[in-house]
């Protein structure tokens, strides 16, 4: 039962060597590059990587979905270039695999980073992700960030964790508020939602309140609290984009 590893990437190249190496297991990578500006995609062939490379962004899940029609492989695991699979989790999924269950995707923990502390609450911890599936019975919703695996039939579960290193300063936090809050407001608009600044000030307020409080986000520290913080900032700023792309769209 081969295994084909799929990540995509844009200027990942602080990533991608680690990256590859925790996948150094499987049968196939398939490396989709969104014309990077570094040494991503010449770091991944060196690791033995097959990597293609698209000119146009059509949003995380279109891509995903793109590096999906490469996969050969019976089984496809999805990563992020600043994810890593841990020893225990690669012996799990080999064993599943080899062992022929009923499941046509599984699932298991994610434990993610920010600036430099792995946060065990504030929503992030337990963070499971359905990753890996058997070829031809899942794919990604289409949506253009934050997109979803569509799955069909039963989904198991793995108990060892993936790595995610997401933020490993604060400019990436920042950079990744804007790119994201772009992408998001951009969504909003093709479902034909609209916002208001006052949208805008409510979510974010939101946002903080359900990460530091409901989420016990108290609980991870100082960096629990710059966390809530700067997800209030990504959703008001998500909003507030969507309110003046709305602005710009209707006629003086």
């Amino acid at each position: 039962m081969q295994l084909t590893v799929i990540v995509i990437t844009r200027n990942e190249q602080a990533n991608i060597e680690d990256c590859l190496k925790s996948v150094a297991f499987a049968d196939e990578v398939i490396v989709l590059d969104h014309v990077s500006t570094d040494q991503t995609a010449d770091l991944a062939r060196s690791l033995g990587a097959c990597v293609h490379v698209t000119q146009d962004w059509p949003g995380f899940g279109p891509q995903k979905n793109r590096a999906l029609g490469y996969a050969t492989g019976d089984w496809v695991l999805s990563i992020d270039a600043d994810e890593r699979v841990t020893p225990e989790l690669r012996d799990e999924i080999l064993r599943t695999i080899a062992a022929g269950n009923t499941a046509q995707a599984y699932r298991f923990p994610r434990r993610s980073r920010y600036c430099g502390q792995f946060m065990l609450h504030s929503g992030w911890s337990p963070d499971w992700v359905t990753r890996l599936f058997r070829r031809g019975h899942a794919q990604f919703s289409d949506d253009l960030v934050h997109e979803k695996l569509l799955v069909q039939g039963p989904v198991g579960a793995l108990q060892s964790p993936l790595l995610h290193l997401s933020f490993p300063d604060f400019e990436s936090v920042l950079d990744k508020a804007n790119r994201y809050s772009t992408a998001g407001a951009q969504a909003m608009r093709l479902r034909g939602q609209s916002a208001t600044l006052f949208d805008a000030l409510g979510h974010g307020l939101w946002a903080f309140v359900r990460t530091y409080i409901i989420r016990r986000g108290f609980l991870d520290g100082q960096l629990g609290l710059a966390l809530a913080i700067s997800n209030a900032e990504g959703t008001y700023y998500r909003y507030a984009k969507r309110w003046l792309m709305s602005r710009e769209e209707t006629p003086s």
